[in-house]
């Protein structure tokens, strides 16, 4: 898990803050990007030079106001199905992605956060949504669809395992002249590679008929949930302690590059920080887990993080202007800059380490809490789980495991 292949596999980009940009009219939608990769300069994904095989996933999450469980429910356990989907072997980069819809008439219709290692900026958008507009009946899913296909920074790798899951407890609107409908969207989506899940909160009646079908339009999977989600949510003794040390793990990255480069590096420690003071504790733990992991080593540390990249001797301290060092680095001397490196590369492997082994400890405890009450089958998580694993497996991804990480 430390060797050097790791190690330069993970080394990919992360995406920039997630802030609000101006949106871009669809026919018929208002429709609004949280991430603009062309307006943070990052690189396509398929430019990288990357061996470690990819999981990418956008979920598709209605936020009308009947969904306020199932929306905390995503909240809490993001991080747990970022580490499952991490279990593969041989072991996967996550990126992740998100549409969050309502409909026309309501504050949006949709609202995306781009495709992405950086999950926490991604969770950064995801914890200020709230349940809101809705109840009169369908929704802008086709709109959702639509863009969770044409405007997310798929690869164009075919061995990229690719997969949609829609979320939500109300059938589209079929009745919108100008919309593209569903059908035509997946069809685009299967030649792209991207599998199509649906997940239907609740018990409507044609709400079940659309998620049938357009599950089995995507070659996906479709199953139903109670309207919070059924997630499994068990605290364990390990999480104050796990949150406590992520927050410590945070603490030593240290980036560089220009002036601008800083700015948006900045601007994903400042979504950490919002997450270290708006999530649960239980949720923080998770993501401890999580960054702790080979596939989240991309989410903990981004691109151009000064630490990682001089010990791994992709970069050479002295070839680093010093304008371009953090500031803290600037005004000392050679020596003392490596010394600062060492010891913080040192202070890094041991709180991963301490991590690792409570993870451990955590993942046996909720295991046997599971256990206990007979199970989780019909459970968020491991329905997830249940539909990865099977799909996962024809892109040449193996799960050992018969059941999540919770």
């Amino acid at each position: 898990m430390k060797s050097k292949i790791f190690a330069f596999a993970l080394f990919v980009f992360t995406a920039a803050t997630v802030v609000f940009y101006p949106a871009y009219q669809s026919i018929g939608a208002n429709t609004q990007p949280l991430q603009d990769p062309v307006l943070h300069g990052i690189r396509s994904i398929d430019s990288l030079t990357n061996e470690q095989p990819r999981i990418e996933v956008v979920f598709v999450l209605d936020t009308t106001g009947s969904m306020g469980g199932l929306i905390q429910a995503a909240k809490e356990k993001i991080w747990s199905i970022a580490t499952t989907m991490s279990s593969a072997q041989p072991t996967p980069e996550i990126r992740m992605g998100l549409v969050a819809y309502r409909d026309r008439g309501d504050a949006y219709v949709t609202k995306r956060v781009d495709l992405s290692e950086d999950l926490d900026s991604m969770y950064a958008a995801l914890v200020d949504f709230a349940a809101a507009g809705g109840g009169d009946g369908p929704e802008s899913v086709n709109q959702a669809l639509y863009d969770a296909v044409h405007h997310m920074s798929w690869s164009q790798d075919s061995d990229t395992y690719k997969v949609v899951f829609l979320v939500g407890d109300a059938p589209p609107h079929m009745d919108y002249q100008d919309d593209v409908k569903y059908p035509d969207t997946i069809a685009v989506a299967l030649k792209k590679g991207i599998l199509v899940n649906a997940i239907q909160c609740g018990q409507d009646d044609q709400t079940s008929r659309q998620w049938q079908q357009i599950a089995q339009l995507g070659n996906g999977s479709y199953f139903p949930v109670e309207q919070t989600g059924s997630a499994v949510a068990i605290s364990s003794p390990f999480d104050d302690k796990l949150a406590e040390l992520s927050e410590k793990l945070d603490d030593t990255r240290l980036y560089y590059g220009s002036r601008e480069e800083q700015k948006m590096k900045q601007r994903k420690l400042d979504a950490a920080d919002k997450l270290h003071a708006v999530a649960s504790i239980e949720s923080r733990a998770r993501r401890a887990a999580f960054n702790a992991s080979p596939s989240g080593k991309g989410n903990l540390l981004g691109e151009s993080e000064l630490i990682d990249d001089v010990v791994s001797g992709r970069v050479e301290l002295s070839a680093i202007e010093s304008d371009r060092l953090p500031q803290s680095m600037q005004a000392m001397a050679p020596e003392e800059q490596q010394v600062l490196i060492k010891e913080t590369a040192g202070r890094r492997s041991e709180l991963q380490r301490q991590i690792r082994e409570l993870s451990e400890q955590r993942a046996a405890f909720l295991r046997k809490k599971v256990e206990e009450v007979g199970g989780a089958e019909e459970s968020l998580d491991h329905k997830i789980y249940a539909a990865v694993r099977e799909q996962a497996e024809e892109k040449g991804f193996h799960y050992e495991s018969d059941a999540p990480t919770y």
